[in-house]
């Protein structure tokens, strides 16, 4: 029994956590705090996506500097089913068979056919496109790519 307590707790004592939020979360924080915006990506069944995001959580320094510079948003592109409102527009999901995406993964992806994933979208604070990113991210490199995007906004 203490064992299986310890391995329900393992989680927090080894990763940060890395803040997450909502569109809607966005827009109401973007006219009170503007900060650059991180978009991550991924789908359930991606083991890709899985592995970089524990490798992220497990950076302590880059998860502390996403939640203090950036507003990051994890987007699951194929079971986010509400309707998101992003830049303006309305997006949906587009349902197909079993499965379906979500029609902003289309509108930010460079490859509307089939996105890759995981996929990193950062915009800088006023919501231009700064980094944009296929495959799995390196934490060493994204911490620098988000670093320089923040000496940059300076």
């Amino acid at each position: 029994m203490k064992f299986l307590i310890f391995l329900m707790f393992l989680p927090c004592f080894c990763l940060s956590q890395i803040k997450t939020g909502t569109f809607s979360d966005l827009e109401i924080g973007q006219k009170e705090n503007h900060k650059p915006v991180i978009i991550h990506i991924y789908t359930s069944w991606c083991s890709v996506c899985k592995i970089e995001f524990f490798e992220l959580n497990k950076d302590k320094e880059l998860t502390q500097f996403i939640n203090n510079n950036f507003y990051f948003i994890n987007f699951e592109a194929e079971k986010t089913k509400e309707k998101i409102r992003f830049q303006g527009k309305e997006f949906e999901y587009l349902p197909n068979g079993n499965s379906g995406i979500h029609e902003l993964v289309l509108a930010l992806s460079k490859n509307k056919k089939q996105p890759v994933y995981p996929l990193w979208i950062v915009l800088d604070e006023n919501q231009n496109l700064v980094e944009y990113h296929e495959g799995k991210y390196h934490p060493d490199q994204l911490k620098a790519d988000l670093k320089e995007i923040c000496s940059n906004q300076n």
